[in-house]
């Protein structure tokens, strides 16, 4: 695996979307002032004399647009923000501390951790483990790397050798050393701030009178900037699944790891293994997504055969469930 040339494809992709997402959000502003300033014209026509403009027009168009906005990402990130944020997320999702003193595989997954983040010249994550959750999976969350979360699941603890552990754990290290979940909430942020737009256009409609066609126009453009932001959101959140697996195979120097993971999930997926009820806040957190399988486009995961092709070069099986680890492959 080229995981060098993945990791500057898969930065260079997510550098292009974050991009067109500030242009989806700025095209948004833009086309509520030019949607309103139609709105005024045609009722200059229609009433065939002059309408004067408010004193400020755009400036109060582009600022309220521009408040909904960075209000619905102030909210959205708020909480993260705050020291132990990420802690405080983490136990909302169901996670509890780590308990390596009564439990052999916590133990096992406390060293992993530490041996990765030595290997990334990273601080040490808080480890957390999801009780009574029977699926492959696990997240990592947290603003920056001082204040940061990495929770396994009890069914990844169950049926991962320790070889698979370390590159799950590389994984989600990766996405707290390359700020993922940082760029994620602030992301998800904007796209709520999107939708405020929306409600805000809706509130304004159910006034009625001229007002109806007011608030249909910022509705108009509320709904197309939300569109746009989730579609460009879960792209960035798919490109930022194949760094994380391409820096788990550096960190690892091993693709069976991590591809261990991949195939046992594939298998439980396969056998429609029943996960626990993931929050829709928390999907884009995942090491896999709940429609990991589908494919469409505003999964925030990428389908798990395809990352799996993307780690051995071809189409790969999925594994049986069981801690046996599975022969390395010849290059």
């Amino acid at each position: 695996m080229r995981f060098f040339e993945l990791q500057d494809s898969a930065r260079a992709g997510s550098l292009r979307l974050v991009l067109l997402f500030m242009l989806a959000v700025a095209g948004t502003v833009v086309g509520v002032h030019a949607a309103l300033a139609a709105i005024f014209r045609a009722l200059d026509w229609i009433a065939l004399f002059s309408l004067a403009r408010p004193p400020g027009f755009a400036a109060i168009n582009v600022g309220v647009t521009l408040l909904l906005v960075l209000g619905g990402w102030w909210i959205e990130t708020s909480n993260l923000r705050a020291r132990g944020g990420a802690e405080r997320l983490a136990r909302r999702i169901g996670a509890r501390e780590a308990r390596p003193s009564a439990s052999q595989q916590e133990q096992r997954l406390c060293n992993i951790v530490d041996e990765v983040c030595i290997a990334a010249h990273m601080p040490r994550p808080q480890v957390m483990v999801v009780p009574r959750a029977m699926t492959i999976n696990a997240f990592a969350a947290g603003w920056d790397e001082e204040d940061s979360v990495l929770a396994v699941t009890e069914g990844a603890l169950d049926a991962l050798t320790r070889d698979e552990l370390q590159g799950l754990v590389a994984h989600e290290c990766s996405h707290i050393h390359e700020g993922d979940t940082r760029l994620n909430m602030k992301l998800a942020g904007m796209v709520t701030g999107l939708e405020l737009v929306w409600r805000f256009g809706d509130a304004v409609r159910e006034r009625g009178g001229p007002l109806l066609v007011v608030g249909g126009a910022v509705m108009a453009m509320g709904s197309f900037g939300w569109w746009a932001g989730r579609w460009l959101q879960a792209a960035v959140s798919r490109q930022r699944e194949f760094l994380a697996d391409a820096r788990a195979v550096q960190w690892t120097r091993s693709r069976d790891g991590l591809g261990g993971v991949l195939r046992k999930a594939l298998t439980q997926q396969a056998q429609n293994v029943r996960g626990p009820a993931w929050p829709g806040a928390a999907q884009h957190l995942l090491l896999v997504g709940d429609a990991a399988a589908r494919g469409r486009w505003l999964d925030s995961h990428p389908p798990l055969q395809e990352r799996i092709r993307r780690l051995y070069g071809r189409p790969m099986p999925g594994l049986p469930l069981a801690q046996e680890p599975a022969p390395p492959l010849a290059a």
